[in-house]
């Protein structure tokens, strides 16, 4: 079936996606590590393949940039094409010193100001946790390839410009958040309330403390490590 975002069938998603934000990551993931890929996805060109990592099958798609975005993709993924687990494989900023650039956090939950998760579904919580048994793989897999992991919570901001960028550091520092990014919290919404499971690797790009950042070449291409351990979910 088609929905108004995602033109496929069923079949041709895998029941484990990774979603970057940028669909060029999710292209380069694609053409760079998986074999037999197919794209089942160009609409608004949000590129969805699906192909085999050491013979596994496993999909990688597009989310956009925050929350309503992989709010839309994730939900009808989940909902309408039978998919089980969910990764989002992003960037983030960070908001301590003890990250540096591209040191790769497995968020344990995700907080956030927004409204999306009661708008969507009367969820009062503005902490979500990400599923327990993806984490629990994901940490393996880091462990068996040598990945330092970085856990914690993530914060997941619907701005991305502040007209007073301090009000973020004094909340990371209130809640003890690692660094903030843009989707996670709508992601681990839309996995509860379909019954499925969701999870997010991270990699850090910049540093709101030190100011440090990566191009955005580096963030499409070079974040190898979350992509690794992403990959290695293929089943």
């Amino acid at each position: 079936m088609s929905t108004p975002h995602i033109k496929a069938d069923k079949n041709q998603i895998a029941k484990t996606v990774l979603m970057p934000g940028d669909p060029l990551r999710a292209q380069y993931i694609a053409e760079t590590f998986l074999e037999n890929v197919e794209k089942f996805n160009d609409v608004r060109n949000m590129y969805g393949f699906t192909g085999y990592y050491n013979g596994k099958r496993i999909s990688v798609m597009g989310s956009g940039m925050g929350q309503p975005s992989i709010g839309i993709y994730s939900y009808e993924l989940f909902k309408f094409f039978d998919v089980e687990n969910i990764i989002r494989i992003g960037s983030c900023g960070a908001y301590t010193k003890d990250l540096n650039l591209y040191d790769t956090i497995l968020a344990k939950d995700a907080y956030s100001e927004s409204s999306y998760a009661f708008v969507q579904g009367g969820e009062k919580r503005d902490t979500l946790e990400a599923s327990k048994v993806l984490n629990e793989k994901l940490s393996k897999i880091a462990e068996k390839l040598s990945i330092p992991l970085h856990v914690g919570t993530i914060h997941s901001s619907d701005v991305f410009y502040r007209e007073n960028g301090e009000v973020a550091l004094e909340l990371a520092q209130k809640r003890n958040l690692l660094g903030v990014e843009m989707e996670s919290f709508a992601l681990f919404h839309n996995a509860n309330v379909t019954g499925k499971n969701a999870a997010c690797l991270l990699t850090v790009s910049d540093s709101l403390v030190t100011h440090e950042a990566t191009t955005p070449e580096e963030r499409q291409s070079a974040f190898t490590n979350m992509m690794k351990i992403a990959l290695e979910m293929a089943e």
